[in-house]
């Protein structure tokens, strides 16, 4: 599907679809306790259908009724699946879903789309095996199709997380097991989303010991109890649109948007409002209208999915702007370091890869062909730098964006865009 479009006067009022994050979470922690939980307000979209499918496939009762799921658990005892488990492009899905599936007995065959089966397993398959189940990539690259089987044990385990997925993914299932976990890091990225983690453990009232992010202690032998909850706002879409306001000067009200919320791209409407924007954040939104931006040095570690967007921010501040210390981010569903440098280069961007992020300097961007490589936050971010472009710029592969935000497309021209799918 290619997405066409042209230099716009955007603004308006956008209500934020439900995060992703809490949404695979809840679903996952729904389907791992007994009884019957109600979700409110979930995302839907293809990552979250992906994780729906694949708690179905372990054993949970799934429907959706209106703006609802109604989630019956299976009591920390998956099932063995009837088939093979299709997670399509969403990573999380597999990472939780792994070591989920390794409370079972039964062996478990997960594996994805193109993207998917590029994206590392190896930490994960090595805690799997070290805390009592099996698991091991059927091509021996550590990498999905993977193999999983339990049942996990407890124990100790030393874990690289390059992805804070791997220790979510731990500490998400380990309560379950017989015996206590105790997690020994060796390095943890994205610490934000593990704070999104714990902060459903704490909801839930599941004990566990975060000893500073070094090691992690969950005791064995406790359960999940089933809860309602409505699923806050996705600050990573928010972020597509708090750019978007802050590179053409105009103005955005983002509804549905907790600042209270444990989600670590919330900081890009403080990097921004240093950068020059204008933010005033509410009880439920945020209101952030662009200013004059200067470029200044951002570590990205804790908000990877923010760096594509970021990088066309740094397009339209002064001076340079370096986006550092996120190497995971060439680990997404693609070289995101790389691709953002290769496309925005195309667009007239004066801009530099660097092993861990980029530079990037003011720049005049104009309207062309560019590849949006089958990457959701790609060919939004590319969408908005088309947007302050002069002439047309043409993204291919823009079905992607139903990966997280299936309304970016309408909500951009209800607020004036020139933006449509061709």
């Amino acid at each position: 599907m290619i997405l066409k479009v042209r230099k716009s006067k955007v603004n308006g009022r956008v209500k934020i679809p439900g995060s992703k994050s809490h949404t695979i979470r809840a679903l996952f922690m729904a389907s791992l306790a007994g009884g019957e939980s109600q979700v409110y307000n979930p995302l839907i979209s293809s990552d979250a259908l992906s994780a729906v499918e694949v708690c179905k496939a372990l054993g949970a009762q799934i429907d959706k009724l209106d703006n609802k799921y109604t989630i019956k658990g299976f009591n920390g005892s998956p099932c063995t699946p009837a088939d093979v488990i299709n997670v399509g492009n969403s990573g999380t899905t597999l990472r939780l879903g792994v070591y989920l599936a390794a409370l079972g007995e039964g062996y478990t065959v997960f594996t994805g789309d193109y993207q998917v089966r590029r994206r590392p397993l190896g930490p994960l398959i090595k805690a799997i095996n070290n805390l009592g189940g099996e698991a091991f990539a059927t091509r021996n690259n550590d990498m999905a199709p993977v193999v999983v089987r339990g049942k996990l044990k407890g124990g100790k385990t030393e874990l690289d997380s390059v992805t804070s997925q791997f220790l979510s993914s731990i500490l998400i299932s380990s309560p379950l097991v017989d015996k206590d976990t105790e997690v020994n890091i060796t390095r943890l990225n994205e610490i934000p989303y593990v704070d999104i983690t714990t902060w459903w453990m704490d909801k839930l009232g599941i004990k566990y010991e975060n000893n500073e992010y070094k090691s992690f202690y969950i005791p064995g032998n406790q359960k999940y109890q089933p809860f309602n909850v409505t699923i806050p706002g996705d600050f990573s879409s928010a972020t597509f649109f708090a750019v978007l306001a802050a590179i053409s000067g105009e103005e955005f009200v983002l509804e549905n948007l907790d600042i209270t919320d444990p989600q670590g791209d919330k900081e890009v409407f403080s990097i921004l409002e240093d950068m020059g924007a204008k933010v005033t954040r509410g009880r439920d939104s945020i209101i952030i209208k662009g200013d004059t931006l200067t470029g200044m040095d951002i570590d990205m570690n804790a908000i990877p999915d923010a760096l594509p967007a970021m990088a066309v921010a740094g397009c339209f501040a002064k001076g340079e702007t370096r986006l550092l210390n996120v190497p995971q981010a060439r680990l997404k569903e693609t070289d995101r370091i790389h691709v953002m440098c290769e496309q925005l280069g195309k667009m007239g961007a004066n801009i530099e890869e660097l092993e861990d992020g980029l530079i990037i300097r003011e720049s005049k961007l104009k309207g062309c062909q560019v590849n949006g490589c089958d990457d959701h936050r790609i060919v939004m971010s590319l969408a908005i730098a088309g947007l302050n472009s002069e002439g047309e710029t043409i993204i291919d592969s823009a079905e992607a964006i139903n990966v997280t935000f299936p309304e970016f497309v309408s909500n951009v021209s209800k607020c004036g865009g020139e933006i449509e799918f061709y």
